[in-house]
C-alpha cells in the first residue's frame, strides 16, 4: 500500500481510530500487527510468508542466545539469523545479478555458463525490514537488549507499517519498549503528526513527482539530450529523491506520532553540508547509523590503525551501494562516495567543518555572517560532487552513465555576450 493512494488515506484514520478505542494495550497491540501485515500484503499476499519466516527465525535466535551462556552457542544462533535473513535478501536481491556476472566473468576465460535466472519479484521493503530485524539480533548477542519474549510484540517491531516499507530503519533498543507502553490520544502530538504528515505529502506528491517527471524524460532516453539538459535533469533528481525519499519518512514520523511512536530522524537538511563526510550524517540517517554500528564498528572502527580505518570507511560505503539496488551503478556510487570520505578524511575536512561549527557559536555576528557567507562555496562544492555521484545512481546502466558525464558542458560556452 502506498503512502500517497486513497487506499492508504481511509486505511489509516479507521485503524488510527479503532487503536485508541481499544480498551488494552494488547489488543492494541494486536490490531496493529494485524493492520500492518494487511498493509504490507497489499503489495503481494506472499510478501508477509516472507516476512514472517524472517520474524520467527530472529525470534527464536534471540530467545536461543538469552539461554545460553555459552560463546559458541550464541554464535552459532546469530549465526543461523545472518544466514537466514541475509539469504533471503541475497535469493530476491541479488542472485540474478551475481549470477549474470559471474558468468560475464568465466566468459573471459572461455569457460562456458550459462546464467540461471531467477523471475521473481523483489519483495517491497525487504533491505529495510531486513536491517531492523538483524539489528535487534545482534544487540541481542551485544547483550545491549533482553531477548523479547512476546511473539506478537515482536512481530510488530519488524512489521510496523509506518516504517515498514521505506524506513526510518528502527533499533530494536529505541522502538521495542514502545509497543509496552498504553498511549492515550494526546491533541498536541496530533497536531504534531498531521502537520509532517501534510509536510511529507507535500514534498512527495506535490514536489517530487513532478520533478520526475523532467527526469525520466531525459534519464530514460539520455542520448537525445546534453548540455544544460543533463545538469537540470541531474539537479531536479536530487530534489526529487530527497523530496521522495524525506517525504514517505515524515509521512512515516508523523503518522506513528500521532499514535504515540517515536521514530528516529532520518534527514537533517543533507543538501545545506559542506563536506561528503557531513552530508552523510545528515541523509538517511538511519542507514549511515546502521553501517557504523552493526558493520564499521564490528570491522574495526577506527581502533585498527589508519590504513584500516580507510578501508573500513571504504567497505561500508561499497556495502551501502550494493543495499540500495543489485546494479554496477549502485556500486560505483558508492565507491564515489567511499573515495570522497576517505579524501576528506585523510584532509581532515570533515573534522575540520565540525570545528568550525563549534568555534563558530563563541564568535560575533559579524565574523559569523561573514563565515556563512564563505562557508557557501564548500556547501555549493558538495552539493555539485553529490550530483555527480547522481548520475549514476538514477542512469540506467553504467555506459548511460558515461555516456552523460562526457557531454554536461557541451554547449555551455557558445553563448554570445
Amino acid at each position: 500500500m502506498l503512502f500517497n493512494s486513497l487506499h492508504f488515506l481511509i486505511f489509516y484514520p479507521v485503524v488510527t481510530l479503532v487503536y485508541f478505542l481499544m480498551p488494552t494495550l494488547r489488543v492494541r497491540n494486536i490490531l496493529l500487527l494485524i493492520a500492518s501485515y494487511y498493509f504490507y500484503m497489499q503489495y503481494k499476499p506472499e510478501y508477509g510468508l516472507l516476512m514472517l519466516l524472517s520474524t520467527l527465525i530472529d525470534y527464536f535466535a534471540a530467545l536461543g542466545m538469552s539461554r545460553t551462556n555459552k560463546k559458541t552457542v550464541k554464535n552459532l544462533w546469530l549465526l543461523m539469523s545472518l544466514c537466514g535473513n541475509l539469504g533471503m535478501l541475497f535469493f530476491f536481491k541479488y542472485f540474478n545479478f551475481f549470477n549474470a556476472n559471474v558468468a560475464r566473468l568465466l566468459s573471459y576465460f572461455n569457460v562456458a555458463y550459462q546464467p540461471l535466472s531467477i523471475d521473481v519479484l523483489l519483495p517491497v521493503g525487504i533491505s529495510f525490514y531486513t536491517f531492523q530485524t538483524l539489528s535487534y539480533t545482534i544487540d541481542v548477542y551485544r547483550g545491549d537488549l533482553q531477548a523479547e519474549r512476546d511473539f506478537f510484540d515482536f512481530a510488530l517491531y519488524v512489521s510496523f507499517f509506518p516504517q515498514l516499507v521505506a524506513g526510518p530503519i528502527e533499533r530494536s533498543t529505541n522502538l521495542l519498549h514502545q509497543f509496552k507502553v498504553h498511549h492515550d490520544f494526546d491533541a498536541d502530538r496530533a497536531v504534531s503528526g498531521l502537520r509532517l504528515m501534510v509536510y511529507g505529502f507535500f514534498k512527495k506528491v506535490v514536489i517530487a513527482d513532478r520533478l520526475a517527471v523532467i527526469v525520466n524524460t531525459v534519464y530514460n532516453d539520455p542520448t537525445q539530450y546534453e548540455g544544460v539538459i543533463y545538469i537540470i535533469a541531474t539537479i531536479a533528481f536530487a530534489f526529487q529523491i530527497y523530496c521522495d525519499f524525506s517525504g514517505y519518512s515524515d509521512i512515516a514520523i508523523g503518522s506513528a506520532r500521532i499514535m504515540g511512536f517515536g521514530l528516529m530522524k532520518n534527514f537533517e537538511r543533507p543538501y545545506f553540508s559542506k563536506s561528503v563526510t557531513e552530508f552523510w550524517r545528515r541523509w538517511h540517517i538511519s542507514l549511515s547509523t546502521w553501517f557504523r554500528d552493526y558493520l564499521y564498528i564490528p570491522l574495526g572502527g577506527s581502533k585498527k590503525g589508519y590504513l584500516r580505518t580507510l578501508l573500513n570507511l571504504f567497505i561500508i560505503f561499497l556495502v551501502s551501494g550494493l543495499w540500495h539496488g543489485a546494479s554496477w551503478t549502485f556500486v560505483i556510487w558508492g565507491a564515489l562516495n567511499g573515495i570522497a570520505i576517505i579524501i576528506e578524511r585523510i584532509l581532515g575536512i570533515g573534522k575540520r567543518v565540525k570545528e568550525d561549527k563549534i568555534a563558530g557559536r563563541r564568535k560575533s555576528p559579524a565574523i559569523r555572517f561573514i563565515g556563512g557567507v564563505a562557508g557557501i562555496i564548500p556547501m555549493l562544492l558538495t552539493f555539485a560532487f553529490i550530483n555527480f555521484t547522481w548520475v549514476f545512481f538514477r542512469a540506467r546502466t553504467v555506459s548511460e552513465a558515461l555516456f552523460m558525464l562526457p557531454r554536461f558542458l557541451n554547449g555551455l560556452g557558445t553563448f554570445d555576450l
